[in-house]
This record gives C-alpha cells, structure tokens and sequence, in this order.
C-alpha cells in the first residue's frame, strides 16, 4: 500500500473515532447539563422572588415569564430575563417584579463576560442588592439613582438600562396595581 493511502487511511480512521466518542460523550452528558440549567434556573428564579416554592411558566408576547407562587399558591411576583450591554458583551439577567407594588423584589446576573475584579463585580450582592424594592417609575439613571462600580461605569450602566428596558414591555403585558 502505498505510504500516502496508509497515511489517509489512518488519519480517516481517527476522524471516524475521535466524532463517535464525542458523539457518546455528548450523549451521555447533556441530560445532566440540561438537569443542572434547570436547577440554576430555578434557583434564579427563587432568588429574585423571595419566599416562593413553585413557579409557573407563561409566555407572553414573545417573553417568558416565570409566576411565583407560595405553598399555599398566593401570587408572590413574577420573573423574567433581561439582557443589557456590558463592556464585554451582554450581561443576562434574571428580574423580579411585583406587579402589585409595582416594585422589583431581586435582580441576579446571570452570565456576563465583564473585566474580572471591575465589571464583574455587577454580579455582587453590594451592587444587585440595591434594585430591590425599586420602583417600576424609577428612572434608572447610573450616578443618580443606580449606584455605579468605581472604574467600571459601563457594566452597571447595561444593568440598569437591560432592566428599563425590559420593565418598559413588562409593564405594558403586567401594570402596576394589576392582576397577574
């Protein structure tokens, strides 16, 4: 056989190998990637909407919306995803709403690629913590009302403007004082 056909051959035959076990090991490990993001998600969505224990999916004008219920199934708020502009792309967000007060009850960063050490620290609880309990009517304005991160202004400011953004439309699918 010629050194040139052996050598396709070969090299034919690890390509073949090397895709099935990528093939199987991708098969084998996305029901648990699949369980584990179901698992986040669920405790994002607990985390925005304190004291809930169940949650109930509704689509809404192309947004999903994740209804908070207590155990004995009262309405606690709702959640939804949000997404602004960082410095190193977008920052995706979980929000929680409560249509009744018309205020927010959490925010939590849900993936973002900001500079470690600076922007990144948007995801702590020093910076989310002050979206709770702000209102719907709040203008949401970095250095007036949303505190910022000294040497990082441009991820706190994607945070604040993904979350008027998006309160704009959900406020128009769930106002405030209305039923949800």
């Amino acid at each position: 056989m010629n050194q040139y056909v052996r050598m396709i051959v070969v090299l034919f035959i690890f390509s073949v190998l090397s895709g099935a076990v990528l093939a199987f090991s991708y098969e084998v490990t996305i029901p648990k990637i699949q369980e584990q993001a179901q698992k986040d998600l669920e405790a994002s969505i607990k985390n925005v909407i304190p004291g809930i224990t169940r949650y109930e999916q509704v689509e809404k004008e192309g947004m999903t919306f994740y209804i908070g219920l207590d155990d004995q199934g009262n309405k606690k708020g709702i959640a939804f995803k949000s997404t602004g502009q960082g410095f190193g792309g977008p920052i995706e967000m979980m929000v929680g709403y409560d249509p009744k007060e018309g205020k927010l009850t959490g925010l939590q960063i849900l993936s973002m690629a900001e500079t470690p050490g600076l922007g990144a620290r948007i995801q702590e609880p020093a910076f989310t913590d002050q979206f709770k309990g702000k209102s719907v009517n709040d203008p949401f304005v970095p250095k007036e009302d949303v505190q910022v991160i000294t040497g990082a202004t441009i991820s706190p400011a994607g945070v604040a403007n993904g979350i008027k953004t998006a309160l704009e439309k959900v406020t128009k699918i769930y106002p405030v004082g209305g039923d949800y």
